[in-house]
């Protein structure tokens, strides 16, 4: 990568800042969400981070009616929030480690976000396949204690999974919003699932939840977030939103310098990554939730810290229908022969295969190795032995840092899961903000810890809570169809201006009920569907650029929608969509080439998708 200027937060956390072979270009204007923070450079709290745990917390700050804003070096759901499993899920596999609080919130969190954001979030059937019955009774202990594997890895029996499902199932009994666990012998287990290796014993099953969309629901959140900011009295009083956030915008250095105004808080130093062009910003708290680069953005911040250990975890993404149809719709959830616990997982008709667990290089970019593939292709092996995979059906792949405590000699599946919130005041005669580091955490958990740690920096504010997020559903998840039969008539009611139902629906699948507002959008003008993809039109890429601040052609593909995950981004999708965007986002010819390039080299280089121009 490119070097950096002294300070600046970057490091290899993503894909689309500025990467080597392709320099992105630099917008024609100032943005929207920039300009709003320049006019009025102060906040009472800055969140800095716009991953799941970053943007959820900027939500809740921003309905207790704080005058808050989060700024994001990269896109939003760019980092280990982009990268993760798909599942919203309490975390079976952490009772071994003895988190039971932590399981607990999980289960208790899933339910929730199956309630709250049931437009992204849904339940997933999940089978274990066992094949052994008393296996590890004697070694799980040992694990237990002290966190480590003892000797070679024992497979988990049928006693073991059992024990750990009805602990697992007990923590959702109240507010449960999935069925309990069930067990099968030998012959159902194969009548079900016939691929599986013909000397399966038992296979154990239970629901757990996906998200299929989580950049999108991250954007839900920030947009929930930025609603309330309209709503709140200090808009109404003239000093416009109280909850301002803007993506590619970096935290370079801090200064213990008040604002002038209150005589409080301290000053940071913010750059626009699209310009190159830098500004002063004051907040009297800053909360560090940047994921495995805390230690960095606290040194940027001029505090040396060591609180994280990230672990890097590796995906692919194949295009097998022989695997999608051996899953018969469930994911299969195993320990593989290492010990570690993998997953095989049927996304529309696309299979995600994952993960690793391997301590991170964090001055290199996190991306999927051909061992780590070679790895994926094993464990499909070990439980489908007669589905064959090939190098040729990957579609994707993707990699992040998962933001786990510092952890020394503790084996990556050992870490523990779970978070902590780090504070640091000024000295007691001195000036400056409070910074609130974020230590740990998870996509299950994020709205639970949002509240954390919202409580926290009400009363370092010395206000209290007005709004609960508990039962306040997200963005277009609210009023969304409650069963097929409901979406249907959502879909027979939205129908028109020739959008047929697959076009309809596909509005819904992506934004919940907030499709609603967009489809106003498109009707509004003329539209048309995209030559190179019937999943987009003109008017709804506009929509995106005006309402998701786009930043670049790359945004779009990747977490705007998901054609780069399913393998559906081709050289002319590149330059049509470049095309539609270069009016609203004032690119001219060599920003839409760069654009190009730069999209190109992004998906080439950290997700192994090659894309060619069609156009010249």
């Amino acid at each position: 990568m490119h070097a950096k200027p002294k300070g600046v937060v970057l490091g290899p956390k993503d894909p689309t800042v500025q990467p080597s072979a392709a320099p992105a270009p630099k917008p024609a204007a100032e943005r929207t969400s920039v300009h709003n923070l320049r006019l009025r450079p102060h906040a009472k709290v800055l969140v800095v981070g716009g991953g799941i745990n970053g943007v959820g917390t900027f939500r809740d700050l921003a309905l207790q009616g704080v005058d808050v804003a989060l700024v994001e070096r990269g896109d939003y759901c760019q980092g280990a929030s982009g990268a993760s499993s798909h599942m919203i899920h309490g975390g079976i596999r952490y009772l071994e480690n003895g988190e039971f609080r932590l399981v607990r919130e999980s289960v208790v969190e899933r339910n929730r976000l199956l309630r709250i954001a049931p437009h992204y979030v849904k339940p997933l059937q999940t089978t274990i396949p066992i094949f052994s019955t008393f296996s590890g009774i004697l070694s799980a202990p040992l694990r237990f204690l002290t966190h480590k594997q003892q000797g070679r890895p024992k497979e988990r029996g049928a006693f073991l999974i059992k024990l750990g499902l009805s602990l697992y199932d007990s923590f959702s009994r109240d507010g449960g919003s999935v069925p309990r666990h069930q067990f099968r012998g030998h012959k159902r287990a194969l009548a079900e699932l016939p691929d599986f290796r013909p000397d399966i014993k038992y296979a154990a099953t239970y629901f757990d939840a996906s998200v299929h969309n989580p950049e999108r629901l991250t954007l839900d959140v920030l947009q929930d977030g930025e609603k309330a900011g309209q709503a709140n009295p200090g808009a109404a009083a003239g000093q416009g939103s109280t909850a301002r956030a803007s993506n590619y915008l970096s935290l370079q250095s801090m200064t213990g310098r008040p604002n002038p105004g209150t005589g409080k808080g301290g000053t940071v130093r913010l750059r626009d990554e699209l310009t190159g062009e830098e500004f002063d910003f004051t907040a009297d708290v800053i909360v560090n939730t940047t994921g495995a680069w805390v230690d960095l953005t606290n040194q940027a911040m001029g505090t040396t810290s060591s609180f994280m250990g990230g672990t890097k975890g590796s995906h692919i993404v194949l295009d097998s229908p022989e695997l999608l149809a051996a899953c018969r719709g469930r994911e299969i959830f195993f320990e593989h022969t290492d010990g570690r616990i993998v997953l095989i997982y049927p996304m529309g008709d696309r299979v995600l295969v994952g993960t690793t667990d391997v301590d991170a290089d964090m001055s290199r970019d996190a991306v999927c190795t051909d061992e780590e593939i070679d790895y994926f292709f094993d464990l499909v092996g070990h439980v489908f032995p007669n589905i064959p995979v090939t190098r040729n059906q990957i579609v994707y792949t993707f990699s992040g840092v998962r933001p786990l405590p510092r952890h020394d000699a503790t084996q990556p599946g050992f870490v523990s899961r779970d978070y902590r919130i780090e504070t640091r005041r000024p000295a007691p005669a001195g000036t400056g903000a409070v910074v609130l580091s974020l230590v740990g955490g998870k996509w299950t958990t994020f709205r639970a810890l949002a509240e954390h740690l919202t409580n926290d920096v009400l009363a370092e504010l010395g206000m209290h809570r007005k709004v609960s997020t508990a039962q306040l559903p997200i963005g277009g998840g609210a009023g969304f169809p409650a069963d097929d039969a409901g979406v249907q008539r959502w879909l027979k009611a939205h129908m028109g201006h020739g959008r047929d139902a697959d076009r309809t629906a596909g509005l819904l699948t992506r934004y919940g009920t907030r499709a609603e507002a967009v489809i106003e959008y498109l009707d509004a003008g003329p539209d048309r569907l995209l030559h190179s993809t019937r999943e987009l039109s003109v008017r709804e890429l506009e929509f995106m650029a005006a309402h998701e601040q786009v930043g670049h052609l790359v945004d779009v593909l990747i977490r705007r929608t998901s054609l780069a995950f399913r393998g559906l981004v081709t050289g002319e999708l590149l330059n049509e969509v470049a095309d539609i965007l270069s009016d609203p986002l004032k690119w001219d010819a060599a920003a839409r080439s760069a654009e190009i390039s730069h999209a190109q080299e992004v998906l080439q280089r950290l997700h192994r998708v090659e894309t060619h121009s069609l156009v010249a």
